[in-house]
């Protein structure tokens, strides 16, 4: 399983940095490109959970503060625990969710709130090892425009033209990963308000030979 450490030596090689003993990119600026790229990348392929929480007393009002790194909310479930689950519209201003209900539900009831989140690169990665290439790309792209930028304006012994070497190989490795990212199959869904088609939609029941039409 692939982890922090082995995508920073993936950009590494594919900004020919290897050398131990005369880094260009310390690790903590490495890992910053690598968590920009991670979230360009969970905006387009998000990490999706699906958590339990309550309302307030006596209200239609859900604290979804506790959601962390949360991107948007998809669906809420209410009642819960039924088939086929009940998906109720709902709003959100801040960190409450509101339900689309005619009464407020008496108590504190469940709601299975369904949400994206950014993918995780500390620890485990939620991401699957087959895209490590594509944060990989994505994060030398981003480290090379930030060597352009600061190099541009000063002495390089690399020559004077260095800083537009980096501007080059960042927007051809920037525009390679966001291609990727749009043919990822993420990207592609069609999104809508509801996770299933109507219930009275999928299921029908026939009681009676109708005989032939």
């Amino acid at each position: 399983m692939s982890n922090l450490a082995t995508i920073r030596a993936a950009v590494r090689i594919d900004l020919q940095d290897e050398d131990a003993t005369n880094e260009r990119w310390a690790n903590d600026t490495l890992d910053r490109h690598i968590e920009r790229a991670v979230l360009e990348y969970s905006h387009v392929s998000p990490l999706e959970k699906k958590s339990t929480l309550q309302t307030a007393q006596d209200s239609r009002d859900v604290d979804v503060s506790s959601l962390s790194s949360a991107i948007r909310i998809v669906a809420a479930e209410y009642p819960t625990g039924q088939y086929p689950p009940a998906y109720v519209p709902f709003s959100l201003w801040g960190d409450t969710l509101t339900l689309d209900l005619a009464g407020a539900p008496s108590g504190t009831p469940d709601v299975v709130v369904f949400w994206h989140a950014v993918h995780t690169i500390n620890g485990a990665i939620s991401f699957p090892d087959s895209h490590d290439d594509i944060i990989a790309g994505g994060a030398a792209g981003y480290a090379a425009l930030e060597w352009s930028s600061f190099s541009s304006n000063r002495l390089n012994v690399g020559g004077d033209d260095v800083w537009g070497r980096y501007m080059e190989f960042a927007n051809v490795r920037l525009a390679a990963f966001r291609q990727q990212l749009s043919t990822l199959p993420s990207a592609n869904r069609a999104r809508t308000s509801r996770l299933y088609t109507p219930a009275d939609v999928r299921f029908s029941s026939q009681s009676t030979d109708p005989g032939p039409v």
